[in-house]
């Protein structure tokens, strides 16, 4: 993580530049430690000799010495180097954004495996090598490269800093807490603590925390709190979920987004709110079944795309002309994610060549065909009574009354053979082009198809849907000629890596357009 291109800015600036993720540079780290500046918060983390303690940038305590300082590209390189996490600054809260630092894709890869908890338990490095395709000695070593850490040590620092958050913010049994973070009993959970803190878990819960109602994930419910670097426009994203909201599975109510969800054979439901104070998404999740937690709040980070760092990649898209204004309007837009790889890979295919409103009804009535009905009561927000299809139901089901095209319902049931054959469907392959070519193997997926999964759900941040008409709108000048798909693609070269974002602004900017001629036309009627 190389912050060299932190040069003097304008006094307004505060004369330092968000970071560009490459190799530490500790003169330039102690910079930003010492201003305290939020935006390096999750760019690198400080370990302090003096006191074995390690920090965010952001930590209010007095900065140490420089001498005394030593910096890390992430909290499990500090604690890997012995630094126990700072009870302060609370390491466990600061924005996650690994994943999009430009890293390897099979860092990525694993880095998204392990917090869905693939290397909790009795798994192993070597399991998570062969599910990446590679040994474990180089998955070893890619990971000491590009994060500073092995993957032992970054799965035990996010077990530690999950069960420590819940610890801090939940009323959740300590027996519940070490299961949902992953650790392997209750006796490793409480001796990890006791080594890295110092004292037991319970030592640490809040007083305002012991006053709030005991009680488990499925009867209660548990509050997490996920928090993102701002900016962050939540108004555009609730309008998106809203808009394809399925009935009976999603609903958007005031400023909260609610669904249901069927993980294994269990099912629950998961309730969003946002917190613009304090940068943070409060999220409700209502599962028997607390060992799911991890996974759980991983699809809802993606679903929201918490681990973009907005600030860097519209610095970068704005070197555009075209697209700098856009960015002006928008700087804290998202690329939403989806729920799940099938669900999402199936809702592509019925929006294909219809519009958003078509192809959402088209979704309900497929759930209407074989979605598996919510247990009573479900537990969680009202109106949420069914869950999207399995692969396995959507293969075996009689998709004749879906009123679509026959190709298209071939195409539906080619998409759950392939995801019940293959459980890494969804996942990112070598590069951007092998994932696309992965997705185009599957009989009447197309480009536009495979780049639309590998951008809301792969989180491929290149992904790019040239062909999609409303991208090419979007890009159009204002009284100008509409782009090609092969002209917007030479267009977006100079975007890289970041096309994914570019797609979202040019959407929202046709979106825009579209608003504004409807607002026109209403008024002269």
């Amino acid at each position: 993580m190389e912050f060299t291109d932190l040069t003097p800015a304008s006094e307004d600036e505060g004369g330092l530049r968000p970071p560009s993720p490459t190799a530490l540079d500790p003169a330039i780290c102690y910079r930003a430690l010492k201003a305290r500046d939020a935006r390096f918060d999750g760019h690198f983390f400080v370990g302090v000799t003096s006191t074995g303690i390690y920090c965010r940038p952001i930590c209010p305590a007095p900065s140490a010495k420089f001498a005394h300082c030593r910096f890390y590209p992430t909290a499990a390189a500090a604690q890997e180097a012995g630094f126990r996490p700072c009870l302060r600054c609370r390491p466990e809260t600061a924005p996650e954004l690994g994943a999009w630092h430009g890293t390897s894709n099979t860092v990525n890869r694993g880095l998204a495996l392990i917090a869905e908890g693939a290397l909790d338990g009795e798994a192993s490095v070597e399991q998570l090598a062969a599910r990446l395709g590679l040994g474990d000695r180089q998955l070893r070593r890619l990971f000491q490269e590009h994060l500073g850490a092995s993957p032992i040590a970054v799965a035990q620092t996010r077990r530690i800093h999950f069960a420590k958050q819940l610890i801090h913010e939940t009323r959740l049994p300590m027996a519940e807490v070490a299961l949902a973070a992953g650790f392997g009993s209750v006796r490793r959970f409480n001796e990890t603590f006791r080594k890295l803190y110092d004292r037991p878990p319970g030592a640490l819960r809040r007083k305002a925390v012991t006053a709030m109602p005991a009680g488990s994930v499925a009867a209660s419910g548990v509050i997490v709190r996920l928090r993102y670097r701002p900016p962050y426009d939540w108004p555009f994203m609730l309008s998106y979920l809203a808009a394809r909201a399925i009935p009976g599975i999603e609903r958007v109510d005031g400023d909260r987004y609610a669904r249901s969800i069927e993980m294994g054979e269990a099912f629950g439901s998961v309730e969003i709110a946002h917190d613009g104070v304090q940068h943070s998404l409060l999220a409700t999740i209502r599962f028997p079944c607390v060992r799911a937690l991890p996974a759980i709040v991983a699809r809802i980070r993606r679903v929201f795309d918490l681990g973009a760092d907005v600030a860097l990649i519209g610095a970068h898209l704005s070197h555009d002309s075209r697209l700098a204004p856009l960015i002006a309007a928008r700087p804290g837009l998202r690329a939403p994610g989806g729920w799940d790889g099938f669900e999402l890979a199936i809702r592509a295919i019925l929006g294909q060549q219809v519009t958003v409103t078509a192809g959402r009804q088209l979704a309900a009535r497929l759930v209407g065909i074989c979605g598996s009905a919510m247990p009573t009561p479900a537990g969680g927000p009202d109106g949420l009574a069914r869950t999207f299809p399995t692969p396995a139901q959507v293969a075996s089901a009689d998709l004749g009354s879906l009123g679509m095209p026959s190709a298209r319902r071939r195409t539906l049931q080619a998409m759950a053979e392939a995801a019940l054959h293959d459980p890494d469907l969804f996942r990112a392959a070598g590069s951007i082009d092998d994932t696309i070519a992965k997705l185009c193997a599957i009989k009447g997926v197309g480009d536009w198809t495979a780049h639309y999964i590998a951008l809301r759900v792969v989180r491929e941040p290149d992904a790019f849907p040239a062909s999609d008409i409303g991208i090419l709108r979007g890009a159009t000048p204002a009284g100008g000629t509409r782009p090609t798909p092969q002209e917007l693609l030479r267009m977006a070269e100079n975007w890289r890596p970041w096309r994914a974002y570019a797609a979202q602004h040019l959407w929202a900017a046709d979106e825009a357009i579209l608003a504004a001629k409807a607002d026109a036309a209403h008024a002269i009627r």
